[in-house]
């Protein structure tokens, strides 16, 4: 059986690429699954990347496309399941500790972030798996929320093999073009850290502005 780095000759043999290749040609589905659940940890590493290489391995006759969508997801569930007991060690006194040092917030705003999660944990839970950058962050507040594991593990197991089959089966597909989702999944994810950044800007300025007309009010 050819070797999948001799599979991706004209795609590129360094980077997140040719990691993750490196991986699915040593170790198949574990391989494909181990790199998911370090990309669930570290967000830096794209699924956009790892996901679409693990299809078109498949393609390739390098594990079988039930394999790669079992690893992935199993993967990801690993890696939430691990951030997940980070928030839970975590813990809620502590986290309002740390917030009570933070400038520009009260403890009312995580009283209202908690009070919201409680009211919509399970399906931010669920739909945070298929949006890029919060896919992997989600797993904290559920930890500290202390939502119950099985729930936990349900949503995210099911939220994750939609999204890594989206991208397997697109790598499948798309055969040496695979790279066609990186550059797709790419402006996505800019798109939700540029809105993001645009909350947080307005956030601060809000909060900004409240605090000098307290001041004002003083003098």
């Amino acid at each position: 059986m050819p070797h999948l780095t001799l599979a991706l000759s004209r795609e590129p043999a360094e980077g997140i690429a040719g990691w993750a290749a490196g991986l699915v040609d040593e170790m198949g589905g574990p391989g494909a699954g181990l790199a998911i659940a370090l990309e669930n940890l570290f967000p830096p590493l794209p699924s956009e990347v790892i996901l679409p290489l693990t299809g078109f391995a498949a393609g390739q006759g390098m594990l079988s496309l039930a394999s790669a969508l079992f690893w992935t997801t199993l993967g990801s569930v690993a890696g939430a399941v691990t951030l997940y007991w980070i928030g839970m060690l975590f813990g809620r006194e502590r986290m309002y500790a740390l917030w009570a040092r933070l400038p520009l917030v009260k403890t009312s705003d995580l009283e209202r972030t908690e009070a919201w999660f409680a009211r919509h944990g399970t399906k931010a839970v669920f739909l945070g798996r298929m949006v890029p950058i919060f896919r992997s962050l989600i797993s904290v507040p559920a930890g500290l929320e202390r939502m119950r594991m099985p729930v936990f593990i349900m949503l995210t197991t099911l939220g994750s093999l939609i999204w890594n089959s989206v991208l397997v089966l697109a790598g499948y597909w798309l055969g040496d073009q695979w790279g066609v989702v990186e550059t797709s999944i790419g402006i996505l994810s800019k798109a939700v850290l540029a809105l993001v950044a645009a909350a947080l800007v307005t956030y601060l300025a809000v909060r900004l502005k409240g605090r000098r007309k307290a001041q004002h009010r003083r003098v």
